[in-house]
């Protein structure tokens, strides 16, 4: 099978948004995502909740690639890359001030979601994700047998 198309890593980016970390199999690109540990203290209610996923990426691990919910200097990142992208304005300085402020996630939220600059936004981190999610499966191996 050869490398995973662009609605396979659409898919994934999609998962990653919303906090899950992504199992591609690398014969046949299922994805099976799970979502970060992380964001569950009861690890008991976790591995019950997510038992039948976990026990199949497990047993057939070397089948899968891991791909991880963004750190979150990666994320960080992003953010500056949009600002830097935005043309000289003050929203472009407003969101600058903001990334060098305390609470730089949440405050630059709030404020790219009630601008007009809102679609560019969600397009730019989308892409940019699909790129990082691209870079790391090109990196794995995969099994290009039909």
């Amino acid at each position: 099978m050869n490398k995973p198309n662009s609605e396979v890593i659409s898919e994934i980016v999609q998962e990653l948004d919303s906090g899950c970390d992504c199992y591609l199999n690398n014969k046949t690109h299922e994805i099976i995502a799970i979502p970060n540990f992380g964001n569950f203290p009861d690890e008991v209610e976790f591995q019950e909740l997510f038992k039948e996923n976990l026990m199949k990426v497990s047993e057939q691990a070397s089948t899968f690639i891991k791909i991880e919910v963004l750190k979150s200097y990666e994320s960080f990142k992003i953010m500056e890359r949009f600002a830097q992208k935005l043309p000289n304005s003050q929203f472009k300085t407003k969101l600058e001030t903001i990334l060098l402020n305390k609470k730089p996630f949440q405050n630059f939220k709030l404020t790219v979601e009630t601008s007009e600059y809102r679609k560019l936004w969600f397009d730019f981190k989308r892409q940019e994700m699909e790129e990082i999610v691209f870079q790391k499966l090109t990196s794995k191996p995969f099994d290009d047998q039909v």
